[in-house]
């Protein structure tokens, strides 16, 4: 594994939102969601999550999940994407969000 500076690390713009909105994105090449994310100061983001098998639209809504906010957006069918939701995989290649285990205020950063 290769080693990085902590000023790489903080190069990254790591923060927590709040799930507002869910919606099916049936034009995804593979089954997801379009999300949108309340990030506090930064706003309101959009985002594509792959993640349809663990989570329904429901379990999504008002959950707090780790975003990195300063890729710059990345058109996927008709939707841009503003921010990636983090998460990691499990033992069958499904998607387990980044979350945390108590309430934070929208927008604030990793540290």
């Amino acid at each position: 594994m290769q080693t990085i500076d902590f000023s790489d690390f903080q190069k990254i713009d790591l923060r927590i939102g709040t799930i507002i909105q869910v919606e099916n994105f049936s034009k995804a090449r593979k089954p997801a969601y379009k999300l949108w994310i309340d990030l506090g100061d930064i706003g309101i983001k959009k985002s594509s999550a792959q993640v349809t098998a663990l989570y329904g639209a429901s379990d999504l809504m008002g959950k707090q999940v780790l975003c990195v906010c300063n890729f710059p957006p990345k058109q996927i069918a008709d939707f841009m994407s503003e921010v990636l939701v983090t998460g990691f995989a499990n033992e069958n290649g499904e998607v387990v969000l980044s979350s945390i285990d108590f309430p934070v205020p929208n927008g604030a950063k990793l540290h």
